[in-house]
C-alpha cells in the first residue's frame, strides 16, 4: 500500500521490481509481506498511515509487515506498536527489500527497527524506474532531499539534504521506460528545483531536463511540482526547445498573500510568483498552470484570505489543489498563535475552490476547436499535454493521438480524432 506523493509511487513500483527480481510476486491474498509506504505530510497523513498498518496486521495475520517511508521516518517505535515487523525509514530501499526478503522466511520474535538518520545521507540512491501495473504514465524520480525548511513542513527532516540522480543516469532509465512502451514520463522528486545542487558546477533543472527529454523524442515529459524561483529566461526558453515538454506546470503557490507567504518561510512573494506565471504562458501559449494552496494558516486574517483569492484570479489557473491548514507537530508552524477556526478554514477553501472552478471552466473554454497530443489511458479517455481529460469513444489505452476539441461536458472536454 503506498500513501502519499508521486516519490512515494516511484519507490514502491522500485521495490515491487526489486522483489520480482528476486522471486517474488505481488499478490492480492494469503500474502507472505505486506509493505506500507507511508507519509507523514500533514497530520492526516500520518494517521492513514497508522491507519493502515493496523488494518494490514488485522488482515494479515501470518505476514510479515514491513512499514517504510516518512512516517515511520518519524517514529519508528510507534509503528512496532502498531504491529509492524520490519521498519524501515525514507531511504535505503533496496536494503529494506533484502531484511524483508530474509524475515519472511522467518518471522522476527521482535520488530527489526532500521529507519536510520535521514540527515546523514549524502548519496542518492540508483533504483529501478518501473511503472506500476496498469499504469499508462511512468514516473520517475530524479531527486530526494529538501533544504527549504518551510513552517508548516516536517518533509526535510525525513528526507534530509538534496541528493541528485546523474542526468545520463536519469537519461538512461527513461530510455528504459521507453522501450517498454510508455508514452509518458514525469519527472520527480521530493523537491525538483533543488535538483543538481550537489553535484559537480551545480547544474540547473534545465540541464536534466534537456538531457532526457532529447534521450526519449517521442516521449512527452511532464515535470513534477516546481518552485516558482526555477522558473527564469533562461529556464523557459531551455525548455520552449524541446518539443516534447508537456505544456504543463505545477507551480508550488501555498497562498496569495505576501505577508502569509513570509509566516510560512516560503523564498518568494507573489510578485515572483507572477513572474513565473509569464514567463511559462509567454513560452507556451495555452498552457496548463496548476498550483496548491493552503488556506487558513496561523495568523491568516480576512483580508489576507480575500487578497489571495483576487492573486488566484490574475494567475488564471488551470486546476487548482485546495487544502486546509493542518498542524503538523514538530513544525514551526503547530507552535505559531493566531490559529483560525476550522469552520473559518472550511469557508475559506469552498471561496477558494469556487473561484478555481470558474477558471478551470475558462481554461477549457479556450481549448475549444485547438489540436492537442492526447495519451489515452481509460475507457476512451486520456490527458492532453496540459492535463485536461479528453474523452474520445473507442480509444484504447496507451494510444496516443491528436485530437481536435469539439466540446467540454463538466470538467471533462470531448474531442474528435484527427
Amino acid at each position: 500500500m503506498t500513501l502519499g506523493c508521486k516519490v512515494n509511487q516511484f519507490e514502491t513500483a522500485a521495490m515491487t521490481e526489486l522483489l520480482r527480481r528476486g522471486g517474488h510476486e505481488p499478490c492480492a491474498s494469503d500474502a507472505d509481506a505486506v509493505i506500507i509506504n507511508t507519509c507523514a505530510v500533514t497530520a492526516e497523513s500520518v494517521r492513514k498511515s497508522r491507519q493502515a498498518v493496523r488494518r494490514a496486521r488485522k488482515d494479515f495475520p501470518g505476514a510479515v509487515i514491513a512499514v517504510c517511508g516518512c512516517a515511520s521516518q518519524a517514529d519508528e517505535d510507534e509503528m512496532a506498536g502498531l504491529g509492524a515487523d520490519l521498519v524501515g525509514g525514507s531511504g535505503d530501499r533496496a536494503a529494506f527489500v533484502e531484511k524483508l526478503c530474509a524475515l519472511v522466511s522467518r518471522r522476527p520474535a521482535a520488530p527489526l527497527l532500521d529507519a536510520g538518520d535521514p540527515m546523514a545521507r549524502r548519496e542518492y540512491e540508483l533504483l529501478p524506474a518501473k511503472a506500476a501495473e496498469g499504469r499508462t504514465r511512468a514516473l520517475l524520480k530524479v531527486e530526494d532531499g529538501c533544504v527549504n525548511y518551510c513552517a508548516y513542513c516536517i518533509i526535510p527532516h525525513l528526507r534530509g539534504p538534496v541528493r541528485s540522480l546523474d542526468a545520463a543516469q536519469a537519461a538512461e532509465q527513461a530510455k528504459g521506460l521507453a522501450a517498454e512502451g510508455f508514452k509518458e514520463i514525469v519527472l520527480t522528486g521530493i523537491e525538483l528545483a533543488s535538483w543538481g545542487r550537489d553535484l559537480p558546477g551545480k547544474p540547473g533543472l534545465e540541464a536534466l531536463i534537456r538531457e532526457v527529454a532529447l534521450a526519449v523524442p517521442d516521449v512527452r515529459i511532464r515535470l513534477g511540482s516546481l518552485e516558482p524561483r526555477v522558473v527564469t529566461q533562461e529556464f523557459t526558453a531551455a525548455l520552449k526547445t524541446l518539443p516534447n515538454i508537456a505544456p504543463h506546470f505545477h507551480l508550488s503557490l501555498q497562498s496569495g498573500c505576501d505577508a502569509t507567504l513570509a509566516r510560512m518561510r516560503r523564498r518568494y512573494d507573489t510578485a515572483r510568483f507572477y513572474e513565473s506565471v509569464e514567463l511559462l504562458r509567454e513560452a507556451f501559449p495555452l498552457c496548463g498552470l496548476t498550483a496548491d494552496l493552503i488556506c487558513g494558516f496561523p495568523g491568516e486574517t480576512d483580508a489576507d484570505a480575500e487578497e489571495t483569492l483576487r492573486f488566484i484570479a490574475r494567475c488564471r489557473f488551470s486546476d487548482m489543489h485546495i487544502f486546509p491548514f493542518s498542524p503538523r507537530p514538530g513544525t514551526p508552524a503547530a507552535e505559531m498563535d493566531g490559529r483560525v477556526p476550522n469552520a473559518v478554514k472550511k469557508a475559506r477553501c469552498a471561496a477558494a475552490a469556487e473561484v478555481a472552478d470558474k477558471m478551470r471552466a475558462g481554461f477549457l473554454d479556450s481549448l475549444l476547436g485547438s489540436e492537442q497530443d492526447v495519451i489515452f489511458e481509460r475507457g476512451g479517455v486520456g490527458h492532453t499535454g496540459n492535463y485536461c481529460l479528453v474523452s474520445v469513444p473507442g480509444m484504447q489505452p496507451g494510444r496516443r493521438a491528436r485530437v481536435r476539441i469539439t466540446g467540454r461536458a463538466g470538467g471533462e472536454l470531448t474531442g474528435e480524432l484527427l
